[in-house]
């Protein structure tokens, strides 16, 4: 041994947790109709440069008139397979994507990267995500990589972002069917949560929503189930109060977790309750075929047929859980009609992001609210995948 060698020395460098985009996040939640607009003026009129990024169907939406009526001339572009359009005028830009989970690509990260280029954003400038949470995620992950990191806030669109996407940093695409395989760990400034934005979702994306509701519901809350149980009529005819009641109690429930485990190492796990289920059956049928909350809804009730099968929940919990999904319209049955070859599930499930061995990791219940995250072997998980 050389004497060279002799003088080498391993060093480690410990760092601590950082918070790139900011140390927190400022959420602000009303009911006004007038206070989207009165936020977009705001941002056109400030000296400092922003960027919006939304899709083609939000953008059409009478709340972004401002938007629309400041940016007018465009150019068509292309990045990789995603098609977009960009608008700049004076400081600001707006980038339009296409919509749909089909465009959740790396593609149109770089397609977004791209655009702030062409502006010369800087770091201390703003990307502004405008949509649901397609648009945050990719916006975010934009933003995380843009020039090592710049600042990005939020307006969310869809009862899917108010109650879960939007809220705790997690960004990322998808990639070769897996479902935000790609992505970061980098929280939003600013959220912006307006509830008349509810008002102009399809059935399908609310109830999407929907999904996430009711998870937060038999994880964290017993007020919010009992509100899901009584309150149906109300929640499914769009009754303001008892919406801004809902996204108010899930984005408290989210935020208690998220502040205290950002980067998922253990509480924070337990937000992906019916999570590894659903991203499987999700990639299966082909990303955006299903919306994300049904699938969701499918693996609640996977996850707990399997609860009940390895005794760790009562039968009468798992049915009672599985009778709200129903009355909600999820579909419960043991094989998805979108996709029933349960081998192929299992294996999408083993690339889940949670799985630190040969096993997978999956968040159970004993009972509402009360919770358990453990690894299952494969024959056990297959008993809840087949009739």
């Amino acid at each position: 041994m050389s004497k060279a060698y002799d003088l080498f020395k391993s060093v480690k460098i410990r760092y601590k947790p950082i918070f790139a985009s900011s140390k927190k996040t400022q959420i602000k939640i009303s009911c006004s109709s007038n206070e989207p607009v009165k936020l977009f003026n705001s941002y056109l009129e400030s000296d400092s440069k922003y960027i919006f990024v939304t899709d083609d169907s939000i953008i059409k939406l009478d709340y972004l008139e401002p938007i629309r009526n400041y940016f007018t001339d465009s150019v068509k572009k292309t990045q990789g397979k995603t098609e977009y359009t960009l608008f700049v005028k004076d400081r600001h830009a707006l980038i339009v994507i296409p919509a749909g989970e089909e465009y959740k690509t790396i593609d149109t990260v770089l397609a977004i990267v791209k655009s702030a280029l062409e502006i010369s954003l800087s770091r201390k400038d703003t990307f502004v995500a405008i949509g649901g949470g397609v648009i945050t995620d990719l916006t975010a992950f934009a933003s995380s990589i843009f020039k090592r990191g710049t600042q990005v806030e939020f307006i969310s669109t869809t009862l899917l972002g108010m109650c879960d996407a939007a809220i705790g940093g997690k960004t990322g695409c998808d990639f070769d069917d897996f479902k935000n395989i790609a992505g970061t760990f980098y929280p939003a400034r600013k959220l912006y949560i307006f509830t008349g934005f509810l008002n102009s979702l399809s059935e399908s994306e609310f109830r999407s929503g929907l999904a996430e509701v009711i998870k937060t519901s038999l994880l964290f809350d017993e007020k919010l189930f009992e509100l899901l149980k009584n309150d149906r009529k109300k929640i499914l005819s769009h009754n303001s109060e008892t919406l801004f009641a809902i996204v108010s109690r899930c984005v408290k429930a989210k935020s208690r977790i998220v502040q205290k485990d950002l980067t998922e190492k253990n509480q924070r796990m337990l937000l992906n309750f019916g999570h590894t289920f659903g991203h499987a059956l999700e990639s299966r049928a082909g990303l955006g075929k299903l919306s994300h909350g049904e699938c969701v809804a499918w693996g609640i009730s996977r996850a707990l047929t399997l609860c009940d099968k390895l005794n760790l929940c009562s039968t009468k919990y798992k049915d009672d859980v599985c009778a709200l999904l129903k009355d909600y319209g999820f579909t419960v049955s043991t094989v998805h009609p979108a996709f029933n070859d349960a081998e192929k599930i299992l294996e999408t499930m083993k690339n889940d992001k949670k799985n630190d061995s040969d096993k997978i990791r999956l968040i159970l219940q004993n009972a509402l609210c009360e919770n358990i995250i453990l690894e299952i072997p494969d024959d056990k998980i297959l008993t809840a995948l087949k009739d």
